[in-house]
């Protein structure tokens, strides 16, 4: 790239933003609280007063039906008042029994009733235990699951994709990712706001709230050891300084970035990023093209949007296809990619396929995500 090629302003504009970031870096070990939780994907939660009304009808449906047994059985108890069990002497002592109170004025006498107690009553006991107290255990071990779901995850998460902003560009990022088949459990969200990462954990996806632009946040979202970083926040300089910090943290991954000017190209091809989308100037060409030739905008929408319609993908060349031309595939063949050069498919060079090849297709959609 020609020298002429970057405004005069370029080399100070990294000068400046280094400042920022390195204190940036120093903020970050000194402040020990800036709400950078990790949250897993949300799983299905009854509402509290639910979980409540559901143990207390499960507890007083085994009241009943232990009252219920006692009450058949009555003839082999004896109540020391007056000799004789009624229905109410059988609640009584269901109740007290359950309890584990047991004050002994009613006690079974016969065997048959001994053996009820024995092999159903005291289970029962137990159970009715255990649906007073699950409600206070479930919040005592809430804390000790995330943990451990936390600790699962850190320890499979590798070669994965961190994608920094979950606006509007991060959402339709991840479900491009998604329709190209990487799963949910491979994609991690980061963002300043607890609304976004909420959003995030609704939608299956691991996030993690803070500062991207902080080596410590971009550390609990593991992406030292990704393989690809989507970073699309709402301001260039944060893109900045977020491609300094993870181009930083991690050498070899991919890291595509999103800005809104094009003068900011050339600063964050200096920071780090491999790739640099200007959002500004791609919408203003798409509205060109809508105006000059609105089917033509239609079908770049339709290839850029995953589901039914058109694909544009990438993939290698197949077996069967090594040796043909690029228009004897059966997908629509636009360009290949050999040895990080892409040619479009006349290219002489790129007559004949070989092994290694990465074809840039045109193909249509099935599966609508």
């Amino acid at each position: 790239m020609k020298d002429d090629d970057h405004p005069p302003s370029t080399a100070g504009k990294i000068s400046i933003l280094r400042s920022v970031w390195a204190r940036s870096r120093k903020e970050a070990r000194d402040d020990a609280e800036a709400g950078r939780s990790i949250t897993m994907p949300a799983q299905s939660v009854v509402p509290p007063l639910q979980q409540v009304l559901r143990r207390l009808a499960m507890a007083l449906l085994v009241l009943a039906v232990t009252t219920l047994l006692v009450w058949l059985d009555r003839d082999g108890y004896n109540d020391n008042a007056d000799g004789k069990v009624d229905f109410l002497d059988a609640a009584y002592y269901t109740t007290v029994t359950l309890s584990t109170t047991g004050y002994g004025d009613i006690a079974p006498v016969s065997d048959a009733a001994r053996l009820t107690n024995i092999f159903i009553i005291t289970p029962l006991r137990v159970v009715f235990l255990i649906i007073l107290v699950g409600t206070t255990l479930e919040v005592l071990t809430e804390r000790t699951r995330q943990q451990v779901r936390v600790h699962r995850w850190r320890a499979r998460m590798q070669d994965h994709v961190v994608v920094v902003g979950y606006g509007t560009k991060g959402r339709h990022a991840i479900k491009t990712l998604v329709g190209q088949g990487i799963p949910k459990e491979k994609i991690v969200v980061v963002d300043p706001q607890q609304k976004s990462v909420d959003a995030a954990s609704i939608d299956g996806l691991v996030a993690v709230q803070g500062d991207a632009t902080r080596s410590r946040t971009l550390l609990k979202a593991e992406l030292q050891s990704a393989a690809r970083v989507i970073i699309a926040p709402q301001r260039d300089d944060t893109a900045t300084l977020v491609t300094l910090t993870a181009r930083q943290l991690n050498r070899r991954a991919t890291i595509v970035v999103a800005v809104r000017e094009d003068e900011n190209v050339p600063l964050l091809k200096q920071s780090g990023a491999d790739t640099v989308v200007t959002s500004s100037s791609s919408a203003g060409r798409l509205l060109g093209v809508s105006t000059a030739s609105p089917h033509v905008a239609d079908t770049l929408e339709d290839l850029m949007s995953h589901g039914t319609g058109l694909s544009l993908a990438e993939r290698s060349v197949g077996k069967d296809e090594v040796g043909k031309s690029p228009r004897e595939c059966v997908d629509l063949v636009v360009a290949v990619v050999r040895r990080k050069k892409m040619m479009d498919y006349a290219d002489p060079e790129v007559a004949a396929l070989q092994f290694g090849d990465r074809l840039i297709t045109i193909s249509r959609e099935q599966t609508e995500y």
